[in-house]
């Protein structure tokens, strides 16, 4: 068990109180033990930390306490996510290949990488070091997995995609279908081949049952740092910048492109073709249309600047009052503002 003075070196934090005090656990505050780690990010938090049995509480350096040992740190959801990581690291998977899965002879797997059982890795697929297939995972002809990548259960690769270092892409997770291209031709829908593929950058997290599709010709590309949700899809052809957030439900439509630090709030719809600025945040459910510039908060459907969109919003709860005053008015001059008279 570490000690209270080797999390917070870890943490780059300050101990105040006992740094000997061992801890064994790390829980909310509602459900802490004695010999347990919480944390707290405000005042409320920081109450009910002090009210439990935890031994240790993670803080801000503004607090301080009598009851509690404190390690304080600049921010404390920043050193909680560190801390997690500690007590709970990920679970060591052997280096090897089980017996129920198939790896072409052509393939080059790094020695230390683990193949659980059920997958297929394809013709000239290439898996560095560290990497993790967990179960049930099929990698398509030609594609390069990077070091430390994981792959939870039943994620597909199709052919030709390319996947960086410390990637996570969650269970159900399809990379490189077809796009969703086609030409009407005398009265039917004719399927235009995708040939393209899809590379995906350093430190990318993928979650659950994501869809992205290959390119029509060139690539649909994920920036390195980007963290892409649940139930998100993502069209041929599109690019998205680094260190960006895509919340669930998002759907963005073919050869748009997203600039770097982007926020897609969830449900949110981005149309085709489009550009979308550095730093942009685009509301929940907003249907983007048009471009949107740098450093530009967006919302509603279709989109707009928010200040915009915040105005006509008010506008919309005012309107019921309005008419009401504008029939009282009427009634009580006996005439339309139309110009006529009653």
């Amino acid at each position: 068990m570490p000690t209270v003075s080797e999390i917070a070196k870890h943490l780059q934090g300050e101990v105040v109180g006992d740094g000997n005090a061992l801890l064994n656990h790390f829980a909310p505050a509602d459900r802490a033990r004695l010999g347990d780690l919480t944390f707290a990010e405000n005042e409320d938090f920081f109450a009910l930390a002090e009210e439990s049995a935890a031994t240790a509480i993670i803080a801000d350096q503004r607090f301080s306490s009598s009851r509690k040992i404190l390690i304080r740190v600049a921010n404390a959801r920043i050193a909680f996510a560190k801390a997690l990581a500690l007590f709970f690291p990920e679970p060591a998977r052997p280096a090897g290949v089980h017996p129920l899965s198939i790896v072409a002879a052509s393939a080059q797997v790094d020695p230390t990488a683990h193949i659980g059982p059920h997958c297929t890795v394809g013709e000239r697929v290439k898996l560095g070091a560290r990497c993790v297939l967990q179960a049930g995972n099929f990698i398509g002809d030609d594609s390069v997995l990077a070091d430390d990548v994981n792959l939870f259960p039943n994620v597909t690769v199709y052919p030709r995609t390319e996947i960086g270092s410390r990637v996570r892409i969650h269970a159900g997770t399809v990379i490189g279908s077809d796009g969703y291209g086609y030409v009407l031709d005398h009265g039917f829908h004719r399927k235009i081949p995708q040939i393209g593929h899809v590379i995906i950058g350093d430190d990318v997290e993928i979650g659950a049952n994501v869809t992205i599709d290959r390119g029509a010709l060139g690539p649909t590309v994920i920036g390195r740092g980007t963290k892409i949700d649940n139930l998100v899809q993502i069209a041929h052809n599109v690019v998205i910048g680094e260190h960006c957030l895509v919340i669930a439900q998002v759907g963005i439509a073919g050869s748009s492109r997203l600039g770097n630090y982007v926020v897609l709030a969830g449900q949110v719809g981005i149309g085709g073709h489009l550009k979308i600025g550095n730093q942009v945040t685009v509301g929940a459910q907003s249907g983007v249309m048009t471009d949107i510039p740098d450093k530009a908060t967006w919302l509603g459907a279709p989109a707009q600047p928010d200040k915009q969109f915040k105005r006509q919003v008010i506008a919309i709860q005012r309107l019921p009052d309005l008419l009401r005053r504008i029939a009282e008015f009427e009634r009580k001059f006996g005439v339309k503002l139309d110009g006529g008279a009653e």
